[in-house]
């Protein structure tokens, strides 16, 4: 009886693994498309409310991914005490930079909203694209 070879689509990891690299690319766009549009709108301030947004938003949905990804070896119940801490880590950092940024001017306020609103959900989307499109095998 001959076993049967291992393919590319048996790797459980790989929608995971897609999710990420589609979410860093959209992000990496993100970035660059907003640093283009607010920096020529409201010059440096608006460069760091984008740097600011896209560090805020896409690092929120990124992680998560991450922290998914990182414990996919793991059971279930580990997982999920790794994403939970995560998100209350999350939340609490997010707390604390904007309780840091409440009094400051540097940065633009609109660049900043606009790029985190954009980054969290263009983000999200393509780490969906990339679960749901992904092929595994489900048969062996």
């Amino acid at each position: 009886m001959t076993t049967p070879e291992a393919s590319v689509y048996d790797d459980p990891r790989r929608p995971l693994l897609r999710a990420v690299r589609f979410g860093t690319i959209a992000l990496a766009l993100i970035t660059l498309v907003s640093l283009i549009a607010w920096g020529s709108l409201r010059d440096l301030p608006g460069i760091w409310g984008v740097l600011i947004g896209a560090a805020i938003g896409g690092g929120f949905v990124l992680l998560t991914a991450a922290s998914v990804l990182l414990t996919s070896s793991t059971n279930p119940a580990t997982t999920g005490a790794v994403v939970l801490g995560s998100w209350l880590l999350k939340i609490v950092v997010l707390l604390v930079v904007l309780f840091f940024l409440r009094g400051m001017d540097f940065y633009d306020r609109p660049a900043l909203l606009v790029t985190t609103v954009l980054a969290l959900v263009v983000v999200l989307a393509t780490e969906v694209y990339g679960v749901i499109t992904a092929r595994v095998t489900y048969v062996n």
